[in-house]
């Protein structure tokens, strides 16, 4: 099992961080053991003191798949999770001042919390799913898969040009504008429409 996780693929989140908008999609892995389920506490590291967190909506994969078209694509998941992509800020900025891979900002244990998953047949359109992120109680961050740079679909096209897909695989699809610090004692809470599917809190 592998995460895949899209970087920059709302144009305000990439605004907010002073990146360049993308012309194809950015992705990077993260271990299994970046995962925590199942509301789980997330443990602040000692390596940093710069946690930032990043909803992203959850595509699970129920396929194995190679070179797969756009226009097939839906056919390689019936499912979404709402997740966080927690980056240590200060590791990924040193990295990237010194032109490194930045994943050791990104791909540490419990650094992709995730919620249960729910079936697309709740929704009449992948490109038109409303979600939100509250941080004790404050909502922070919202958003809308329409305003993906680029699409669910074509987000799996192109990772399974180098990729195989393989049943069981996660894509974090990137986040919108609003990323910010916690801190321990915080308690975060994600939604996709209005059912809350993620609650936990940082120790």
């Amino acid at each position: 099992m592998k995460i895949i996780a899209i970087g920059r693929n709302y144009i305000d989140h990439a605004k907010e961080l002073n990146n360049p908008v993308p012309k194809e999609p950015i992705f990077f892995l993260m271990p299994d053991s970046a995962l925590l389920k199942n509301n789980q506490p997330f443990f602040y590291p000692d390596f940093s003191t710069d946690i930032h967190y990043e909803v992203e909506i959850v595509i699970k994969f129920n396929k194995l798949g190679k070179n797969i078209a756009a226009k097939f694509a839906n056919r390689y998941y019936s499912e979404i999770g709402i997740g966080i992509d927690f980056t240590a800020r200060d590791l990924q900025q040193k990295c990237k001042e010194k032109g490194l891979p930045w994943e050791i900002s990104k791909s540490f244990d419990g650094a992709a919390p995730i919620s249960e998953f729910i079936s697309l047949e709740k929704f009449s359109d992948i490109n038109n799913i409303n979600f939100k992120f509250e941080l004790n109680g404050q909502l922070v961050q919202k958003g809308n898969t329409g305003d993906m740079i680029f699409k669910v679909d074509h987000l799996i096209e192109h990772v399974s040009k180098y990729m195989t897909i393989k049943i069981g695989d996660y894509l974090f699809t990137g986040t919108p504008a609003g990323v910010g610090p916690v801190k321990i004692g915080d308690r975060l809470t994600a939604y996709i429409e209005d059912e809350k599917l993620l609650e936990f809190v940082v120790k």
